[in-house]
């Protein structure tokens, strides 16, 4: 995104309402959110804003631009903890989201260290490596969400972070063509030799070839298998959360199961389009949750929502292993 494109954007951000901004961008999230409290729903919002915002300003900008916006982006976030005045809305917003809920500065800085493993144009040989981008990227949302959703018990934080990693390697299976249509390679390069790494304006550019399909059909399947197991320690982190709060992210978290469930039923084939899943399903996944809750988190029920007393910031160390 350019700066006369982006200060565009801000300028009309005081006519947008946040949750506009998730629905029309992640219906998914936008569906789970309707479970939580009204204070709760829009600070997610908030925050999904803000890390929007710093996701557009790096996928719509190319070289010198897109450091520049890095800069840009660091610079803002450590105005936004140092106390400053924000006159930018989403910068104003978050900043009094960060300050209510407490969320620790170390997680949105390590979002940005995400953001600049995609500006260095990073390759990932080995699963271990991709996991530490996908804990960048979306595992501290996990931890951030946290403090939003008033979690007082340290111990859910890892599972909290393993639910973005499992989102994440969801969003690479399902997004394979696309991303290598925009020069990224995500799958660890170890499990697709021969492959290279994407050259945007070649010849492939305009897709992936018919004989990539196998190799790359075998890597997604077993990376979505990887997210299971990621997605089964989120689910062991459910009864940590007040009720209403355990169905939003439960929701947010079958819908996106769903998609590897999508991926499986057409082969594995990251060459026959985006993987949806259809808002019918949605519901009924959501409606699942509801009826679930009824027997598998009776604590929950009676745990309130409260203000995170959940000690230092967990490093990525201490997080990213099952």
């Amino acid at each position: 995104m350019t700066s006369a494109a982006l200060a565009l954007v801000e300028e009309r951000a005081p006519e947008r309402d946040f949750q506009r901004i998730l629905s029309e961008n992640s219906k998914s999230f936008a569906l789970a959110c309707k479970l939580l409290p009204r204070a709760r729903r829009e600070a997610v919002a908030v925050l999904y804003a803000w890390c929007r915002r710093a996701d557009d300003a790096i996928d719509f900008a190319r070289g010198e631009v897109q450091r520049q916006a890095l800069i840009r982006l660091r610079a803002e976030l450590a105005s936004v903890y140092a106390g400053e005045a924000q006159s930018e809305p989403t910068l104003a917003a978050f900043q009094r989201v960060v300050q209510t809920y407490g969320i620790p500065a170390l997680y949105p800085a390590e979002l940005l260290r995400g953001m600049e493993m995609d500006v260095l144009g990073a390759q990932y040989a080995t699963l271990e490596e991709l996991i530490v981008y996908c804990y960048r990227v979306a595992g501290t949302v996990g931890l951030m969400m946290c403090h939003v959703l008033g979690v007082s018990n340290a111990r859910a934080l890892p599972h909290a972070a393993h639910l973005g990693i499992a989102m994440q390697l969801t969003n690479i299976c399902r997004d394979v063509q696309e991303d290598w249509q925009r020069g990224r390679l995500y799958l660890p390069s170890a499990w697709v030799p021969g492959l290279g790494a994407p050259n945007p304006g070649s010849a492939w550019d305009a897709g992936l070839p018919v004989r990539a399909r196998p190799v790359l059909g075998r890597a997604v399947r077993e990376l979505l298998a990887c997210a299971d197991r990621y997605y089964r320690s989120a689910d062991r982190g459910l009864g940590f959360l007040p009720l209403r709060a355990a169905l939003a992210v439960g929701t947010a978290r079958s819908v996106y199961a769903a998609i590897g469930t999508q991926l499986a039923r057409r082969g594995y084939d990251v060459c026959a389009g985006r993987a949806i899943v259809p808002t019918w399903l949605k519901v009924l996944l959501a409606m699942a949750r509801v009826a679930s809750a009824l027997f598998r988190l009776p604590l929950a029920a009676f745990r309130p929502f409260r203000a995170a007393e959940l000690g230092p910031p967990l490093e990525v160390d201490h997080v990213i292993r099952l």
